[in-house]
């Protein structure tokens, strides 16, 4: 069952706004923070933040440095550490989330500060997988309030897995999977042949593979980079819309953050077992 949503914005905390967007209804309600893809904002991706709270989760996401709305001059220095202040965003929501509860009308006491999870696209898996354990340049900036998260087409190792001039470009594209210990969904689309990588699709499932056990990948068949249209209704950048396709990340991502908070629920089971072969498949390690 769906609910009404509330959605609110700019909810200004620091330096960031955010958006946040909540189930009119219900109680006890957890906590989903959502991280874009480079550039984008908090405007974006309502294909998934209204699925994810109208089915009962509290979506907070912020607009990161690196976004275009913010319009950063092309030599600012911070330009080269955007992975670090989108996790520090990430963790400063973490920290005042009674701020966060107040700005909504309505959602006072009904939030369960316990219960949180994390999800991005692109850039944003990886600022995920950072609250995760995943490391760049060594440092551990795991955060252990986010039990769970998912990496939606998320960038895989580094060294000779880039083109020519990648790393310097985006520094943060060496990342270290090997700590990435907290349950994750890593889900790829097997048409998704980024312009940084050399190694084609496969590319998108380095957080699956390379990280410790306790993951699931989700492969959707002829997904690319938006994954049916994720980053907004109607958004230019969606090479391969698909309603279809985004339906069944709606539900899957839903049914994993289900069960992820609550390992007696079997939303997760049952929403894989149910995937037609036609749109995709899960494996889990």
């Amino acid at each position: 069952m769906s609910a009404p949503v509330v959605s609110v914005s700019p909810v200004v905390l620091g330096e960031r706004e955010l958006r946040v967007s909540a189930p009119t209804t219900g109680s006890d309600l957890p906590v989903l923070l959502f991280s874009h893809g480079f550039g984008s904002s908090s405007r974006a991706y309502g294909p998934l933040v209204d699925w994810w709270a109208a089915h009962g989760f509290v979506v907070v996401a912020p607009t990161h440095l690196d976004s275009r709305t913010l319009g950063l001059a092309d030599d600012d220095p911070r330009r080269r550490s955007f992975w670090r202040h989108r996790v520090d965003d990430m963790r400063r929501v973490l920290d005042h989330l009674d701020v966060v509860e107040a700005a909504v009308p309505g959602l006072a006491g009904r939030v369960d500060h316990d219960r949180v999870v994390a999800a991005g696209h692109s850039f944003g898996g990886q600022t995920t997988g950072v609250l995760l354990g995943l490391r760049v340049d060594g440092e551990d900036l795991a955060d252990p309030r986010v039990t769970a998260g998912v990496l939606l087409a998320t960038a895989g190792r580094g060294g000779d897995a880039l083109r020519p001039g990648v790393i310097e470009m985006f520094p943060w594209l060496a990342p270290d999977f090997s700590a990435m210990k907290a349950p994750a969904l890593v889900v790829m689309g097997d048409a998704d042949s980024s312009a940084l990588s050399t190694r084609g699709p496969d590319w998108s499932a380095d957080p699956y593979l390379l990280s410790p056990p306790g993951k699931s990948l989700l492969t959707l068949v002829g997904g690319e980079h938006s994954l049916g249209g994720i980053p907004g209704y109607e958004a230019a950048e969606t090479t391969d819309e698909d309603p279809a396709r985004v339906a069944a990340l709606q539900r899957l991502t839903t049914a994993y953050l289900r069960t992820a908070l609550d390992a007696d629920d079997p939303a997760w089971l049952e929403a894989a077992t149910a995937l037609p072969a036609s749109v995709g498949r899960v494996e889990s390690r």
